[in-house]
């Protein structure tokens, strides 16, 4: 990353991950039902840099899309954002959840279920992130963090120090 106050851009984040988590995140990507147009933008991005048709590229199995995207050289922020929050959806949701139950803010198993309307006071924060850091890998927990600030950082700004 760069600056510590810089907030890390998505596509840095996804370099940032393991081939595993990276693999993981591909794979919850393709099975999720509710983005088929990002589904569409990745599989004509691939079908670009395979030199195949995008029709092709959507009849592969989802193991093979996903290793074709982790594969991919450059990831665009969008669709970064989007395998950020497919990784976590699919494999953090138990410390997603911790988190969101320590700060109080209602959620349906790590999902937020509305808008948070202001920025969350910096001492809450603060003790949410030493509670989660103390029971998740530090690694998973910066990765949460980052991916949070990526994509509110109104909200979620008081977590720039915890990265």
């Amino acid at each position: 990353m760069s600056e510590p106050d810089e907030i890390p851009l998505p596509s840095q984040l996804w370099k940032s991950m393991t081939e595993s988590q990276r693999l993981q995140a591909a794979e919850a990507f393709w099975r999720d039902t509710e983005i088929p147009e990002l589904q569409v933008e990745a599989a004509t991005l691939l079908a670009q840099r395979l030199k195949a048709r995008p029709r092709f590229i959507a009849g592969l199995p989802i193991e093979k899309k996903a290793r074709h995207l982790v594969r991919m050289p450059a990831m665009p922020d969008v669709l970064a954002a989007r395998l950020l929050v497919s990784y976590h959806l699919g494999c953090q949701r138990p410390m997603m959840g911790a988190f969101l139950d320590r700060l109080g803010i209602p959620h349906e198993d790590g999902l937020i279920n509305d808008d948070l309307d202001q920025a969350i006071p910096p001492e809450k924060l603060d003790e949410a992130a030493q509670a989660l850091k103390a029971s998740f890998p530090a690694e998973d927990v910066r990765l949460y963090f980052a991916t949070l600030l990526a994509q509110d950082p109104e909200t979620w700004g008081g977590l720039k120090k915890q990265l």
